[in-house]
């Protein structure tokens, strides 16, 4: 029979104990570590792939991809739930290719961003091989009219507002990221060609109505989730999803011409084409369901261009009607 009051159970104890105290401290530490230099390290890490060749980081990027798929990541596991959503007649080896293709793309994106944050003007512009449909643009800035440029999570988005930013005054919505001290990063990134970036407030949506009655653009990524009460549900992709009413709001109080773009991010980091291209003008309908499902329907047709390219790992059906059960 043991006795509790023994010097071996004591010690037993008293070493159990000291342990898990030495674990907690430890544990402790490396958090604080981490949260002291996590955003060092990324910017480290940004600034060191701004300086490869878009070849060099479209490669690595695919390579990390390529991981996200044999890790079945998060990313892999809702890429493949939305692609088996959106493509219920696709086989069980077509959705693998579609996941597995969007994967790499999704890894090229993450390290181009860098580069096109950085580069000069020229070198930017060198970039982009070519432009398919500006003359929408052109032709709604002679008219004196504003534009609304809608940028879906497809291909490089971010080079897209880049490249108009250059060639027009443009206003953005903008949200600060979760860690504060990449903003400065982000802002400069997404500003050094004269884009405006507005908050995502009362305030912002006021700047919004301003730009376009100056006859200026706006940058709108129209397929975000607005949250639980923030948008009205519309069908994309034969599902019910919840859909910002922003563009409606601005496509009907204003004289405006929407239109929808997207850069194609070329293989083997050759660069980018950018396609522009107007709407079905019932985006600008005063029936908020009708301007919704126009807008889905825009948004959808300009992916099954290239589904490979668009941002599957995003939660897009994450909010539901009430009573429906989660997809995710």
């Amino acid at each position: 029979m043991v006795k509790y009051g023994s010097r071996g159970v004591y010690n037993t104890c008293f070493n159990n104990s000291v342990t898990k105290t030495v674990l907690m401290n430890l544990k402790s530490l490396l958090q604080r570590l981490r949260r002291r230099y996590r955003e060092p390290i990324i910017k480290f890490i940004f600034h060191l792939i701004a300086r490869l060749p878009l070849s060099v980081g479209h490669k690595i990027g695919a390579f990390v991809g390529g991981g996200l798929w044999l890790s079945r990541s998060q990313s892999r596991v809702i890429a493949e739930k939305n692609i088996r959503l959106c493509f219920p007649e696709k086989n069980d080896a077509e959705v693998n290719n579609l996941v597995k293709a969007s994967l790499r793309e999704i890894g090229k994106s993450m390290f181009e961003i860098a580069p096109m944050w950085t580069w000069n003007e020229s070198r930017f512009l060198e970039s982009i091989h070519k432009v398919n449909g500006e003359k929408f643009i052109q032709q709604a800035t002679q008219e004196n009219k504003g534009v609304i440029i809608l940028t879906p999570h497809l291909g490089a988005w971010e080079v897209a507002g880049l490249y108009l930013s250059i060639h027009y005054p443009m206003t953005a919505l903008y949200k600060p990221p979760r860690m504060s001290g990449l903003e400065n990063i982000v802002v400069r990134g997404r500003t050094r060609f004269g884009s405006q970036l507005a908050p995502t407030d009362v305030r912002g949506v006021r700047a919004l109505f301003q730009a376009l009655k100056k006859g200026e653009m706006l940058g709108i990524l129209p397929d975000q989730d607005p949250g639980q009460g923030g948008g009205e549900f519309a069908p994309f992709f034969n599902i019910q999803t919840n859909t910002m009413t922003l563009v409606a709001r601005l496509a009907e109080k204003t004289d405006t011409m929407v239109l929808v773009c997207f850069a194609e991010r070329l293989a083997s980091g050759q660069g980018f084409v950018l396609h522009i291209s107007p709407v079905n003008p019932e985006i600008s309908s005063k029936n908020t369901s009708t301007s919704l499902n126009a807008m889905n329907a825009e948004v959808e047709k300009l992916i099954r261009q290239c589904p490979q390219q668009y941002q599957w790992s995003y939660k897009r059906f994450k909010t539901r009607p009430e009573g429906q059960a989660s997809f995710y």
